[in-house]
């Protein structure tokens, strides 16, 4: 049986006592979800600016799926949580910048986005990523 470890990495920001920031077991290996906290302080970036926070949001996943051996271009899923259908459009631009950048000849990940509250009033986007890394 293949052991569960968790992932752990300085470039992303460092998470709540009751999670890991990914966790991988064989080659699936999942990214808890990720907000536009600067690695170093810890601070919300880009307030107001969601397309701003999508793209370090990202740069965020993509430290910690590289701490656990992968790369953008070894997910699966992406799953993106908003607070309003408002920020979708810039969002999306985001997300189509930096999944370009970084999926290679890879078939894009698939995603799934949907509204909610987020844990922090400022936090206008949440992201998390399953990768399965061969």
């Amino acid at each position: 049986m293949t052991a569960k470890t968790e992932i752990r990495t300085d470039a992303a920001p460092t998470p709540l006592p009751v999670f890991s920031q990914g966790v991988r077991k064989g080659p699936m290996l999942q990214v808890s979800g990720q907000g536009s906290q600067d690695p170093e302080t810890g601070e919300l970036l880009h307030l107001g600016d969601v397309k701003a926070q999508t793209t370090r949001t990202l740069e965020n996943v993509r430290a910690i799926l590289e701490a656990g051996g992968a790369s953008v271009a070894d997910v699966m899923m992406f799953r993106v949580y908003l607070t309003t259908r408002d920020h979708f459009g810039p969002m999306n631009e985001a997300y189509a910048e930096f999944v370009e950048k970084y999926s290679g000849d890879a078939p894009l990940p698939c995603r799934t986005t949907v509204f909610v509250e987020l844990p922090h009033a400022d936090m206008l986007v949440e992201i998390d990523a399953l990768a399965c890394v061969a």
